[in-house]
């Protein structure tokens, strides 16, 4: 059983830069971009500046990196909190999310990804839907509309992991296990990860479908870069990942 993310004590660095008297607010002052790294250095700092170009406001929880991804992040005006100790993705998402909503004014929360798979264009389309009331949480879909850049053979472990999934169907999911979401902060307030690897993405389906909160998707591009490819799970974790959670949901019968 994996331990609660709150059973290690992160470190918060506040590495951010403030806004400078009479700069301009920008349209998403009200939207926190929480992005967890683990031993991302060679990309973490181009990730960030390129997506503070459009988000201000960004925490990334350095999940006990042992390489140099700390100074990296500390150099973009990001917040940096850092995990001791790796827990896993799970867990520096919620770490970055409870962070996050400590913030003042903060509305609206996107997971991100570090590897650079994630554009910010997808975000501002997710964050609009929250804005027009039309859902509580919107969840990124490579699926939607094909654009042939998601691997084939991954394309059929994710298809096969939604379709087998009660809590996905439920929610008529096309893909779900993707990093790409934005939740409303009714929606983040109520989420408790506890499941500190990457089995957290369908925990967090399941909460979603057990929720009376309103969820849809919405079509995403994802790039894959030689970079990301080599940083992404093997079809074995994704497999071991729905062992892990038929275990978990027999354990509450």
């Amino acid at each position: 059983m994996t331990k609660p993310p709150h059973d290690v004590t992160p470190i918060t660095e506040h590495s951010f830069v403030p806004h400078s008297a009479g700069a301009t607010v920008s349209q998403y002052d009200d939207v926190w971009l929480v992005i967890p790294a683990y031993n991302e250095g060679q990309v973490i700092a181009e990730v960030v500046e390129g997506a503070r170009k459009t988000f201000p406001n960004i925490v990334v929880v350095d999940d006990g990196s042992t390489d140099d991804s700390a100074k990296h992040i500390a150099t973009t005006g990001a917040h940096l909190v850092r995990h001791p100790v790796n827990l896993g993705q799970g867990a520096a998402l919620q770490t970055g999310l409870t962070y996050a909503l400590a913030q003042p004014g903060a509305r609206y929360f996107a997971t991100f990804d570090a590897d650079g798979q994630h554009q910010t264009k997808d975000v501002e389309t997710m964050v609009a839907v929250l804005r027009r009331d039309e859902a509580d949480v919107v969840l990124g879909s490579r699926f939607i509309e094909q654009n042939g850049q998601v691997p084939w053979i991954k394309q059929v472990v994710l298809r096969t992991a939604a379709a087998v999934s009660p809590t996905a169907r439920k929610l008529k999911l096309t893909d779900a296990h993707n990093g790409l979401r934005v939740l409303g902060r009714e929606a983040a307030e109520q989420l408790n990860i506890t499941m500190n690897g990457m089995a957290h993405a369908s925990e967090l389906v399941g909460f979603l479908a057990g929720s009376t909160l309103r969820v849809t998707e919405v079509p995403v591009d994802i790039l894959y870069t030689d970079y990301s490819r080599a940083k992404g799970q093997s079809l074995i974790n994704g497999v071991n990942i729905l062992f892990d959670i038929s275990l978990r949901e027999r354990g509450r019968r």
